[in-house]
């Protein structure tokens, strides 16, 4: 099974750029007012709506330390904190702002966590 989270976005063409040139997702279907972007098995659809859903955070999960702080160094500018250690739910992780001001987050988990899509 696979899903996909929809977000209404007012700058369709910066949003997009910003997930493609700034982290390395890649479209995975375009549609007249909505584009599927897809990093690893995540996929997340933005189309042109009025006003922005900001509500929520979009999250990239990265193997190690080391790649979330290249992450951080490549968003810098857009980062609303620096790479930290979250005690409570055991990761390393930084915020970023997109183009509409949503959150989004670069983490990895401190611990074993099962591979996603096995059972």
């Amino acid at each position: 099974m696979s899903g996909i989270v929809f977000f209404g976005t007012e700058r369709l063409g910066s949003v997009v750029d910003f997930y493609v040139e700034r982290i390395g997702a890649s479209v995975w279907l375009d549609q007249p007012d909505c584009t599927i972007l897809q990093y690893e098995n995540l996929l997340v659809g933005f189309c042109d709506r009025e006003p922005a859903d900001t509500d929520g955070i979009v999250t990239f999960v990265y193997d190690d330390r080391e790649a979330v702080d290249e992450l951080y160094d490549r968003l810098a500018d857009v980062a609303v904190d620096e790479p930290h250690e979250n005690d409570r739910y055991r990761i390393y992780q930084f915020f970023a702002e997109d183009p509409d001001g949503r959150s989004v987050e670069f983490q990895t988990f401190l611990h074993e966590t099962d591979p996603v899509g096995e059972t």
